[in-house]
Parts: C-alpha cells; structure tokens; sequence
C-alpha cells in the first residue's frame, strides 16, 4: 500500500430541507475530485437536511436516509472512490403496524465509510451529543466502544463535530490502531457562548484550528475535517482542511464558501512522527498507566 493517498475535504452549504439538492452539489463535488485523482471523499456533517429539528419536515426527510445512503453506495462503485457521505441522520420507528401504536421514535447521527465497490467498510453513531440542542432530538451510542476500520487509505477512525473537543475518543481509536481520523462537522461561529463571542468573534475558529493541530501532534495521526459553509452573517465556520503532524493544515478552506481541497497525504510523514514521539508505542504497552478503553467498565472499574 502506497504511504500517499489523494484525499478530498468538501466544503458545502446545505440547503435546508432539501435532501435532492444537497445530493446533487455533493455528488458533483465528488465527480470533480474523481477527476482530480481522489481516492476518498469526505461531507460535512448534516449535509443532506442542515440542522433543523424542530421542523417536521426534518424527521419526515430523516425516515428517507436508507434511500440517500443506497445513492451514495451507488456513486462510489460508478467512481470507484471511497465516500464518507458526512452524516446522515437515520430515524428509526419500532412498532409500526403492530397494533400497539407507534413506539419508540428515535434518530440517529450516523457516519459511514462506503468503499471503492459501494460497498459499507464502517458505521459510526454520534457519540458526544452538542448540549440540548442535539441531545433532545438525537439519540448518542453512548457506552459502545470506537472501532477503527481497515480501509484502501489504510486504519481508520470515524468521529463526528463536538467528538472533536473529547481527547479520550481519539486515544482510544489510537489505542485501537487509527493512523487517520475522519470528522465530518456542522460547526458555527455562533456555537460560541455570547460572552466569549464578545471577547473575541471568532472563538469557534480558534477552537477549530488549535484542537485540530493539537490533535494531530499529541496522537500522531492525520485527520480529515470537512465542515459546512455558508453565509457568514449566519455564523458559518468552514474551515476545512487536513492536517498532520509537524505541519499542521496542509490543505484548509476559508471561513464560510463552499469548495474543495483535493490534496495528497503522505502517511509516512506519521510514521516519522511517531517515531519521533512514541504515543502510539506508549499507549501499546501493557504497564501503561491510562486506560482510554471501554474495557475497563467490563471490569468494573467504573
């Protein structure tokens, strides 16, 4: 396996409610990156609907999420390129026709990595709900450990948006053997609360570029973000990009326009850097003194 894979972080602005819409910008993105030598494509978080769950509409257009995610199995066998489709939210609806009414009514935040073939390699359900906000219309995987999926660009992790601010999901990917970490986002200026926004308006873009940086350097891994854009005056933070270790960004997208970056990662640049820091060695030895798996709740140490 070749240590640099052409990668591509998509930058959209989802149109409310408008599933079709979306599908059609992302997959001419995706096309255009095909043609530009990608080997993966990654959305933003929500791209399909944007946020809006109190709207009827919204879980109306979240029952549909079988139908998208069949489109976009379908799109990566035509252009044999793998496909992070962001997020789609599923609602899931238990007791229908069964004569005991409607039962359980639940959604989703769910990433999936679908291979070359169209074919599902991995699943992730949001985990770190962002407040009231999501926590009163999503449901979280809560206690299910992080998998990590073996992928043509090599080990792989999956996280979504707020993950991002939780250091303990990326240790324990990295413990698990992730060497990429993919973070398919729906992240505003306006997440910030209005006493930091008067200390500084663009806190939420300090919070982006630091955390992505850091991480990179304190798990020796590379991540791949893609977050929505839009109009500015609606606090969208863009801000796409892929980093590494030692250099930080070596692709980000401004504050708030849609667009692409398509951009070569050179995966052996991690090795050096793991060389050099030894987090993973660490965290691979049995005398280590952190735990960042579950397996200590199966252990009763919680």
């Amino acid at each position: 396996m070749s240590p640099t894979h052409r990668v591509a972080t998509i930058q959209l602005h989802p149109i409310p409610l408008s599933p079709a819409k979306n599908f059609a910008k992302a997959s001419a993105f995706i096309r255009s990156a095909v043609a530009q030598g990608a080997e993966l494509c990654v959305l933003p978080e929500y791209h399909l609907t944007n946020w809006l769950p109190a709207d009827p509409a919204f879980r109306d257009a979240c029952s549909d999420w079988a139908v998208w995610l069949a489109k976009y199995q379908a799109l990566a066998k035509e252009l044999a390129v793998c496909i992070v489709p962001g997020t789609i939210v599923e609602r899931h609806v238990s007791g229908e026709g069964t004569g005991e009414g409607m039962g359980a009514d639940v959604m989703y935040n769910v990433c999936y990595f679908i291979g070359r073939q169209g074919e599902i390699v991995g699943k992730y359900v949001k985990k770190n709900l962002w407040g009231a906000i999501e926590r009163d219309h999503l449901e979280s995987s809560t206690h299910a450990p992080h998998e990590v999926f073996d992928t043509p660009i090599g080990k792989v992790g999956l996280l979504i948006c707020w993950d991002l601010a939780f250091p303990e999901a990326f240790r324990e990917l990295i413990a698990a053997g992730a060497k990429t970490i993919i973070i398919p986002t729906f992240w505003t200026l306006f997440d910030c609360s209005l006493e930091g926004l008067k200390l500084n308006p663009k806190a939420e873009a300090l919070f982006l570029d630091s955390m992505l940086t850091a991480r990179t350097f304190e798990n020796t891994c590379a991540i791949i973000f893609a977050n929505a854009g839009g109009p500015p005056q609606k606090g969208y933070a863009g801000l796409s990009q892929v980093v590494i270790p030692y250099v930080g960004p070596i692709a980000r997208l401004g504050s708030s326009a849609e667009g692409m970056a398509v951009i070569d990662l050179d995966l052996g640049i991690l090795e050096d850097a793991e060389e050099n820091y030894k987090v993973r060695a660490d965290l691979a030895r049995q005398d280590w003194h952190y735990d960042y798996r579950h397996t200590k709740r199966e252990k009763g140490r919680l």
